[in-house]
């Protein structure tokens, strides 16, 4: 029986925003916030169909729960985003105050959630202070994002053999 308000259903959700961004051709990663049980926003990677280097996943979702809620801050909702976030992304989960964060892969060069810092924790000492789980469906999330950055591999490799042909 599935629980519809466990991590894993929630993490679940956030992959199938990841899987959007995936079949646009964008880094996939994606988030949710959820709150009281239900899911208020959801946002995939859009950095290149925006054209904007701040449209990650977790700044979309971030924005769009804002607009739900009529508030910027998100008191009682948490993120789910299936890769840890990355200081830019830390940084403002800080300045909306959600109380949990729950996030998928770690990203051990560039996360800020417990890779090479922690700004969601109480040190540095910011305004506000998260709960973080990290690994929920971690093995699903981590795959997605090698087999994307795999194609990418080939695809470039293509391409480069083809300016060869010419």
């Amino acid at each position: 029986m599935i629980d519809l308000q466990s991590d894993e259903f929630f993490m679940r959700q956030a992959l199938r925003e990841a899987q959007r961004a995936y079949k646009a051709t964008e880094v996939p990663i994606g988030a949710v916030v959820v709150r009281e049980g239900q899911v208020i926003s959801r946002a995939w990677n859009q950095v290149e169909m925006l054209r904007d280097a701040t449209a990650h996943a977790e700044m979309l979702a971030l924005t769009a729960a804002q607009s739900a809620m009529e508030d910027w801050r998100l008191e009682g909702c948490t993120l789910y985003v299936t890769k840890e976030p990355c200081p830019m992304c830390a940084g403002a989960i800080v300045h909306c105050r959600p109380e949990r964060v729950v996030f998928g892969c770690p990203d051990p060069k560039g996360g800020a959630a417990g890779g090479w810092i922690n700004l969601l924790d109480a040190n540095p000492p910011l305004n506000h202070k998260c709960e973080v789980s990290a690994g929920v469906l971690g093995e699903e999330c981590l795959g997605m994002i090698q087999s994307f950055f795999r194609e990418a591999r080939e695809r470039k490799k293509v391409e480069k053999g083809l300016e060869k042909e010419e």
